[in-house]
């Protein structure tokens, strides 16, 4: 194989995971989860994240088959943008003033298999008109990012490791107790993670009386 063909060769694995803001994250849950029964399969608390005006937020990921994920972040404090009774084009668009942050919550990740693949893709953006902006190392994978032409953020990602099944129950733990908070008043992270603890020493209690824990749509109507 020459080196030319190489530089070209098509190394893409198809998405990784599209991500969105939600203002109604109890909503979503209830779309994605219960009605299409999309498992929750991972998601990330984070105390601010970079500049120091950046809110805590949750990061929430749902299974939508052939390793594929759809994911959303919820912002602690923060009001819808636009209105939320017009479906569709009043969210698609953000008005003048919009955080950075919550536009670049808006991207899409494609899955490259190595991290000879990731650094190839991070070679040809460099060389571009579009340079790769930053390359972090999260929880799980590695990640380089960049605008496109249009404006929107591309991630191009590769997994460090497999998710655990441990941080799949995790993941359900923290959406439940991300339901219960969003739904009160003034909802934030550490509220989050005291329901989460909550909903912890509940189920082991559970688990040693040898009750059935029961499933998020039966914990409702308990």
């Amino acid at each position: 194989m020459t080196d030319a063909s190489i530089q070209t060769e098509h190394r893409v694995k198809g998405v990784d995971h599209a991500a969105f803001p939600t203002f109604d994250p109890a909503a979503t849950v209830r779309f994605y989860r219960d009605t299409l029964k999309f498992p929750v399969v991972h998601s990330i608390c984070a105390a601010g994240w970079g500049p120091d005006d950046h809110p805590d937020f949750i990061h929430f990921f749902f299974d939508i088959g052939s390793g594929d994920r759809i994911a959303f972040f919820y912002y602690f404090g923060h009001e819808p943008v636009g209105n939320p009774d017009a479906r569709g084009d009043a969210w698609a668009r953000l008005p003048e003033g919009t955080p950075e942050f919550f536009a670049n919550s808006r991207h899409l990740a494609i899955h490259v298999d190595s991290e000879e693949d990731l650094l190839e893709y991070r070679r040809r953006l460099d060389e571009s008109r579009w340079p790769c902006e930053m390359q972090v190392m999260h929880e799980t994978i590695e990640s380089i990012y960049t605008h496109d032409p249009n404006g929107y953020m591309i991630e191009i990602t590769r997994a460090l490791r497999p998710v655990t099944p441990q941080e799949d129950l995790d993941a359900e733990l923290t959406i439940d107790a991300l339901c219960d908070v969003a739904a009160g008043p003034e909802p934030s992270l550490d509220k989050l993670l005291t329901r989460k603890a909550e909903l912890i020493v509940e189920r082991a209690a559970r688990w040693e009386a040898g009750r059935p824990v029961p499933t998020p749509t039966e914990a409702v109507t308990e």
